[in-house]
């Protein structure tokens, strides 16, 4: 007569019902790990592409300022005007506030002057402040990218228009 040894069918039962727990728990873990990495994946992708979309912005909003300075400091309004002309001589005004389109950012470009005279001397000064946002996407969402670059320039120029006494110091 030969004796049992526990490796019946209740003990492969048993082996069976611990193996099948573990698996699901592993399972559960390598799931919950792979929802991670891609979760991860993801947020690195769209920062990647959020900070692609912030240089290309800076350099809309760099555009746009630069084309204000060119307004202002145009080399074909050199000229010197007559003394008794009524605006100083070299001296354009701001350009109007302008709305432009730049690989596809909106760019709102302002200008704001000043004028001083210093004392003692003849010279008058006209200092610029141009502001320049570029945007794109939409407010108050993920995608919203939006730079601002801002620059101030003068001019300073001789009230008689008698050259060369008209460089700033």
């Amino acid at each position: 007569m030969s004796r049992s040894t526990g490796t019946g069918a209740f003990g492969r039962l048993a082996f069976a019902g611990f193996v099948l727990p573990s698996a699901i728990f592993l399972l559960v873990i390598l799931a919950g790990l792979a929802a991670f990495l891609v979760h991860i994946s993801t947020t690195q992708s769209i920062t990647s592409a959020q900070d692609i979309q912030g240089a290309r912005a800076y350099h809309a909003a760099r555009a746009g300022v630069d084309w204000g300075l060119y307004q202002v400091l145009d080399p074909t309004n050199a000229s010197v005007v007559a003394p008794a002309a009524p605006t100083w001589p070299n001296m354009p005004a701001c350009p109007a506030p302008a709305a432009l389109t730049i690989e596809g950012f909106a760019v709102a470009v302002s200008c704001a002057s000043n004028d001083y005279s210093e004392a003692g001397l003849n010279r008058r000064i006209r200092v610029y402040r141009l502001v320049s946002t570029a945007g794109q996407g939409v407010p108050g969402t993920a995608t919203r990218v939006e730079r601002e670059v801002a620059v101030t320039v003068s001019k300073c120029r001789a009230v008689d228009g008698a050259a060369p006494d008209y460089a700033c110091p």
